[in-house]
């Protein structure tokens, strides 16, 4: 690949004339989008398949017929939920007995659609978190339009209301935890402290976290810890485990690196793992996940072992391990979880998942059956400070959600079926392998009709954060695309989880082109296999996807007909400047550095537009109110493109969030211009 600047390369923001585009909510920058927004809709929305794509996903959004998936909080399982009569949704509970019935009687705590009304505020909502062991108290975070920013208030599940003069904070990137009724740790904007330095990172995040008591003012809260201004962010938990209870503070140096303490008796010990581990403590047990090779105690660990010491041992100097899991080339730990008595391990093998379980202690194997196969796993909820219960999910590529309940050491019954959304009968789903350029094989996993040997094909990707993308039912896909006859694609490209810790780690920073590479190879072999022409051949991607979108765009023209461009990360030269950017550093780089700006510009697609390239159409969307990747990235794209002469679609709602929707009617909004837009491109309909 080449990495020759782009002729018509800003290399430097001042260079940039569309700055003003960064002005999230300014007149002149709001005046923009209205009118590039306008043209959008009114070419996708004219046709009457809009319309049916549109109506067909508000009906899988909002049907009644979908599981309601819940979490237990004492004697009630919780559930959030919303539907066509409820679009902001509904806090309720009821309890298993009644879950597990065809109507479950629901008692509704808040009514979010009403609680708007009567405020005349656009509430999104966005958590609860429930005070054990009582179940009476929930801190209740609400955010206007969908922005990660929320306003946090405290709730009586009792009186039904929100308690007088109880824990309230204004709207912030707040982190806000309980310790006692009386009691909470909170990381917000508490404005700028005695040593004159401010309470927030450069990320937008909390720096300082306090201890607030009931009853007195904010201000007034004890800190208990503090980060750097260059920290991602700071939080302080504390574990409620009854016989084992801790206080736990953390610093996210970076967005995989952190300090990780204990707090006991005002003294800050040091819980010495490596910064990039995975690690938690539960009970006597200090369980740790290293991200990179590990010697502990005289032995090598690779990446991705699973190991677990005698926690007191460790913070005294022992390094004695057990090890509870070990991967192999195509054997990864996705998840591990814990019930009363028993350890949960999900594991990837070839993104295929498998699910084993272990004895508290002794960790011995328990026999687990019961779980259907060939089917993605996933377990939804535990409580494991009371019982054995568990609640799994399953599904496939083509088979609707099941949930299922039963106990971790026994086989679980399913008691929630969703429907069907397409019919599924001749669709097929197989696992391929592409060859990347270094020679590395990248599984991706084909979905269509079996009668659909080629056509339009839509590629989808992410390839980041060791985020993985697993096999999961494609509700809204399946009925808008492949029912249609369009062949659906997911790569399994690296910077994802999939293989694991190093499948990840290799692709940050200088190995970031590994991400973009893999893709192409995906997108090549899709040709190459006869499924598909460059012509007919689409890609999507949203946030780290729609960075990936704009490589595809200025990288790989070539070898697409259309993209679809989500919320997505462009101007790599200013991302770090801009919202959440600056905690994203350790994935990308950071661009200030001259010798990391080198690697990155190359695919920092706003530097790398060109008059005089052959560009595949695309379709740009985000939120202006998505407060994690700004709306400037989208709408700085789009400016610069037209101005070099190319033709682009963009959309942006003006609420939303990093979701791009408030709620299901704008989601299927959302997703009926593209699918609409796709389907207009790559099969000339």
């Amino acid at each position: 690949m080449s990495t020759e600047r782009a002729t018509d390369d800003m290399t430097h923001t001042d260079d940039d004339p569309y700055l003003w585009l960064e002005e999230v909510s300014g007149d002149r920058a709001l005046d923009w989008v209205r009118a590039h927004n306008q043209p959008t809709v009114d070419e996708l929305t004219s046709d009457e398949r809009f319309s049916v794509l549109e109506s067909e996903t508000l009906e899988i959004l909002d049907t009644d017929d979908r599981i309601p998936y819940v979490r237990r909080r004492g004697n009630h399982l919780y559930n959030f939920w919303r539907d066509a009569a409820n679009p902001k949704g509904l806090w309720r509970r009821t309890t298993l007995e009644s879950y597990r019935t065809d109507s479950p009687e629901w008692d509704v705590l808040i009514d979010v659609d009403a609680l708007a009304a009567a405020e005349d505020e656009n509430w999104v909502w966005a958590g609860a978190t429930v005070l054990r062991p009582a179940y009476r108290h929930a801190l209740v975070s609400l955010s206007r339009g969908g922005a990660d920013a929320s306003v946090v208030r405290e709730f009586d599940l009792e009186t039904r209301e929100w308690v007088v003069d109880g824990f309230v904070l204004p709207e912030n990137k707040s982190s806000v935890g309980w310790i006692d009724h009386d009691t909470v740790y909170v990381g917000t904007d508490f404005g700028e402290q005695p040593n004159g330095r401010g309470s927030l990172t450069t990320s937008g995040y909390p720096r300082v976290v306090k201890r607030w008591e009931r009853g007195t003012a904010l201000d007034d809260a004890t800190t208990v810890f503090a980060g750097e201004i260059d920290d991602v962010s700071v939080g302080a938990t504390f574990d409620s485990t009854p016989g084992y209870e801790r206080h736990f503070a953390s610093r996210a140096t970076d967005f995989f690196n952190a300090l990780r303490y204990e707090i006991r008796g005002g003294q800050q010990i040091l819980v010495d793992v490596p910064t990039d581990a995975h690690s938690g403590v539960r009970h006597d047990w200090l369980f740790v996940m290293p991200r990179s090779d590990w010697t502990a105690g005289g032995a090598t660990h690779v990446a991705g072992t699973l190991l677990v010491f005698d926690y007191d041992d460790y913070l005294a100097g022992g390094r004695d391990a057990t090890v509870l899991f070990t991967p192999d080339a195509h054997t990864s730990l996705s998840d591990y979880t814990f019930t009363r008595s028993h350890l949960v391990l999900v594991t990837l093998h070839d993104v295929h998942t498998e699910v084993s379980v272990r004895e508290l202690g002794t960790w011995a194997p328990v026999e687990m059956s019961g779980l259907p196969s060939l089917a993605t796993v996933s377990v939804l909820d535990t409580d494991a400070d009371e019982s054995d219960e568990i609640f799994w999910s399953a599904s496939s590529f083509t088979t609707p959600p099941s949930l299922l309940h039963g106990e971790s050491g026994s086989g679980p019954d399913v008691i929630k079926q969703s429907p069907s959304f397409f019919d599924a009968d001749d669709v097929v789903a197989e696992q391929h392998f592409a060859t990347s350029d270094d020679g590395t094989r990248v599984p991706y996993f084909v979905v269509r009709r079996s009668g659909v040997t080629s056509g339009p094909t839509l590629l989808y990707g992410y390839g980041g954060f060791e985020n993985s993308l697993t096999p999961g039912y494609l509700a809204v896909s399946g009925r808008s695309w492949i029912a249609r006859g369009g062949i659906y694609v997911i790569a399994n490209i690296r910077g994802g989880g999939e293989y694991g810790p190093s499948w990840h780690t290799q692709a940050q920073k200088a190995g970031r082109h590994l991400v973009y590479e893999d893709f192409a190879a995906v997108a090549r072999a899709l040709v190459t296999e006869g499924l598909t022409t460059p012509g007919q051949l689409g890609a999507q991607g949203g946030s780290n996807g729609g960075l990936l979108m704009g490589v595809m765009l200025t990288r790989y023209p070539e070898l697409f007909g259309a993209l679809v461009c989500q919320v997505p990360l462009i101007d790599m030269r200013r991302y770090h400047l801009l919202l959440a950017g600056a905690s994203w550093m350790a994935e990308y780089g950071d661009p200030d550095d001259p010798d990391q700006w080198s690697f990155m510009q190359p695919f920092s697609p706003y530097q790398n537009l060109r008059s005089d390239a052959d560009y595949p159409q695309i379709l740009v969307t985000t939120s202006t109110r998505d407060d994690r990747v700004h709306p400037g990235h989208a709408r700085k794209l789009v400016a610069r493109l037209e101005e070099l002469g190319h033709d682009v679609a963009y959309y942006e709602n003006i609420e939303g969030g990093h979701g791009g929707a408030a709620d299901n009617k704008q989601a299927a909004f959302k997703s009926a211009l593209a699918y609409e837009f796709l389907w207009r491109t790559l099969a000339g309909e």
